[in-house]
């Protein structure tokens, strides 16, 4: 019973972030042309914008490809892939730790064969199966919540991450770079 308090507990924390998102107007700064412009019109103050809207739309559930195109427009493939790389574990890091205050390791308790079988093959190889997610999911945050629930070490988790995100990361820009470019974006 405490572990489905602590998933509603999340579900409740999801809620609330979602809720002040909306009500306090910042879903306004969460769309490409105010990331580009603000990346555009200071790099360093528009990096620290970035990285903690990026950190910000990851906890609320917004897909991070919204934040690598308008760092690929603003900074070019290369420049925007690591500004985005550097977001992306920072915002995987506040994530981790935010939802698992909240959430304790709450999908640990849960009963059924599928959740025994993924949280053992978890458990055998941490660092290798947060590689693989990361190579096919990135920074989806379903994914950050579940494994943040999941019980996984915060060194397996950070080393997964940094290791399983630069090829996805790095495909998604030379892709939006060869966008802008047939675009005339820029």
């Amino acid at each position: 019973m405490r572990q489905h308090k602590r998933l509603v507990t999340v579900v409740l924390l999801l809620v609330l972030l979602l809720a002040v998102f909306e009500l306090s107007g910042l879903r306004a700064h969460f769309n490409l042309a105010y990331l580009h412009q603000t990346l555009v019109d200071n790099p360093l103050r528009g990096l620290i914008v970035f990285i903690l809207v990026f950190a910000l739309g990851n906890l609320v559930q917004m897909p991070g490809w919204i934040f690598l195109a308008a760092a690929v427009l603003a900074l070019g493939r290369t420049w925007g892939g690591i500004a985005t790389y550097v977001a992306a574990m920072v915002s995987c890091s506040i994530t981790y730790f935010a939802i698992r205050f909240v959430g304790g390791d709450a999908l640990r308790n849960l009963n059924g064969k599928l959740a025994t079988r993924l949280l053992g093959q978890l458990d055998a190889h941490p660092v290798r199966s947060v590689v693989l997610l990361r190579m096919m999911f990135q920074t989806v945050p379903a994914l950050n919540y579940a494994l943040a629930m999941s019980g996984i070490r915060f060194r397996d988790y950070f080393i997964g991450t940094l290791l399983g995100l630069p090829l996805p990361i790095t495909a998604y820009c030379v892709f939006f770079a060869y966008l802008a470019a047939r675009l005339h974006l820029y």
